[in-house]
């Protein structure tokens, strides 16, 4: 029987439709507006007034170098919350559910936005950045998870990809509020650039109340009436729907089936490989900083107005249009990412951004003096804008929430989060030390994370013991992003989240793990679980007699797949 939905009466895709642009939307917006916020506002006079200590303009010399550290220090000091509140989801995440994170996350960020925008001191500014990181980790530890377990399995490419274009969004709304208080005298052009992210965080703690948990985390706390709800709700299906008692079979079969051990158990690879998705989830968020994100995110007025030389007002119009344009590229991911695959669209980006690195690396340096080089570096920046949006901005988030068990979920996601914030913390830390030392050439460290090539180092003396030799082989790898990715990385395009599970259990190795996908079609696992729960009396054979007609067949191809593979 179909029950009226509770959920401001939104069933199917009207509820999830709602979901995203009640919550996931104002969460990303908030990602890219703080990431972006802080580079435009570094160079007003009133902010340079009031914080001397950070002061890059109007000093030289060792002065100067002194004062890109602690920039460089304050700026980062808020991945360091971010980092932080990440990691408070590995324990509380799967306590408290995903809705009520996601609420405590918004009101720390709150309270962090009031204390940065109302700051009279470094100190005070510090103590915010920090504040305002922690909530948000939180709030992005967590977003991701929730979406990609309320997203129906053909859709959930597409409709996680849009946190990419959501973030982008805040990116260019930063730069467009900064541009449009540039004219402003006195801390109200920096003040509030810095309060405007309080109306996203109340707008989220609102939205929260009105809308669903993750029928998912429902199941693993044993509230199995209530996941069932959630669950044809947000399908539009009735409850006794096979296609509804069939999912929620599969979720109680995988948290079975799963090792229900200590968070320890995520650095073992049992027959569940775990330690194998763990690194798979935290290295494509690695990657989206290694590539180069922090470096362009957090300081494109910054590149174009000291680095390029173009104005003031030119650098933040150009910064702005930047941000617009990855907007307009988001739209090419949210349709491509469904029909091509997660692994085309990362292999592409990484090697489209390590090109413009290079490109970058030898032009910078002769901006100044070179007409034509300033407009090649300006046009690299747009063009980096589209292979980061395309290959790495919305698609990493998307593979960390897959590749992780029901079980892990949130452990691995929070993992995958605080690896995130550290990184960048390390790239937006040392980005203007780099720029201040190294110039241009700073450019070329994110061409080599992209495009590294392998170089043959000579044989040890005596010779290495093989176990060595492959942890030395893998260790070289991960300094290549698409060489990872076309090795190491399983497609997940079509797949349940119970499917991906099918993928990696019995893989004798990480390379295995990416020819299983290719050879499990996407919907023989759904199907076969059907018999299975036929079998286990779950269901009778009639309100599952299509599936069963569908995988006789293919419950031997299956098997088949299973011993061959």
């Amino acid at each position: 029987m179909t029950h009226k939905a509770p959920y401001l009466g939104l069933r199917g895709k009207r509820l999830t439709t709602a979901l995203i642009a009640m919550v996931v939307c104002p969460a990303y917006i908030l990602i890219g507006y703080n990431n972006a916020a802080a580079g435009g506002l570094l160079t007003l006079p009133s902010f340079v007034e009031t914080f001397p200590r950070i002061d890059t303009v109007n000093t030289a010399g060792k002065q100067q170098a002194d004062n890109a550290r602690i920039q460089g220090t304050v700026v980062a000091l808020y991945t360091v919350g971010c980092m932080f509140g990440s990691l408070l989801c590995l324990k509380l995440g799967d306590k408290l559910g995903r809705l009520r994170t996601i609420m405590i996350g918004a009101v720390i960020e709150i309270v962090g936005a009031i204390i940065m925008c109302t700051s009279f001191s470094l100190g005070q500014l510090i103590v915010s950045r920090v504040v305002l990181g922690f909530g948000f980790g939180a709030i992005s530890a967590t977003v991701p998870v929730w979406q990609s377990e309320c997203s129906p399995a053909e859709h959930r490419g597409a409709l996680v990809v849009l946190e990419g274009m959501f973030a982008s969004c805040g990116l260019a709304l930063s730069q467009w509020v900064e541009l449009g208080f540039f004219f402003t005298r006195g801390s109200v052009s920096w003040r509030f650039p810095w309060a405007f992210p309080i109306v996203l965080a109340l707008w989220i703690l609102a939205a929260c109340i009105f809308l669903p948990d993750s029928p998912r985390w429902l199941v693993k706390k044993g509230r199995i009436d209530e996941a069932t709800t959630i669950l044809a709700i947000l399908e539009d299906l009735p409850e006794d729907s096979p296609d509804i008692q069939t999912s929620i079979h599969e979720m109680q079969k995988s948290l079975a089936e799963m090792d229900q051990g200590s968070l320890l158990g995520l650095f073992h690879n049992n027959g569940d490989r775990l330690l194998n998705r763990t690194f798979l989830a935290c290295f494509s968020t690695f990657s989206q900083q290694m590539n180069g994100a922090g470096v362009i995110g957090f300081y494109t007025t910054t590149i174009f107005e000291q680095y390029v030389g173009l104005s003031a007002l030119t650098s933040r119009i150009l910064s702005g249009s930047v941000y617009t344009w990855q907007i307009a590229c988001s739209f090419l991911t949210i349709y491509t990412v469904d029909r091509f695959g997660r692994r085309p669209l990362m292999l592409l980006g990484a090697v489209g951004m390590g090109a413009v690195f290079i490109i970058l690396a030898g032009t910078v340096g002769h901006a100044a003096d070179s007409r034509a080089c300033s407009i090649i570096s300006a046009l690299c920046v747009f063009l980096y804008g589209f292979f980061f949006t395309v290959g790495a901005l919305g698609v990493n988030y998307l593979y960390g929430t897959e590749v992780a068990p029901l079980a892990y979920r949130v452990p691995i996601y929070s993992l995958t989060s605080t690896t995130l914030w550290s990184i960048n913390f390390l790239v937006v830390e040392i980005t203007p030390i780099g720029f201040t030392n190294l110039g241009n050439r700073f450019f070329i460290i994110f061409a080599v994370t992209n495009l590294c090539i392998i170089l043959p180092g000579k044989p040890s003396v005596p010779p290495t013991p093989r176990r060595i030799q492959r942890v030395r082989i893998c260790l070289e790898l991960t300094q290549s992003v698409w060489l990872v990715v076309y090795f190491f990385f399983p497609e997940t395009r079509r797949h349940s989240l119970e499917a991906i599970d099918a993928v990696f259990k019995g893989a004798n190795s990480p390379f295995d793990v990416v020819r299983r996908a290719k050879k499990i079609p996407s919907d023989v696992v759904r199907r076969v679980d059907a018999i299975h729960m036929v079998e286990a009396g779950m269901a009778d054979e009639g309100s599952a007699s299509l599936e069963m007609q569908e995988s006789q067949s293919e419950k031997a191809v299956y098997q088949m797949v299973e011993t061959t593979t």
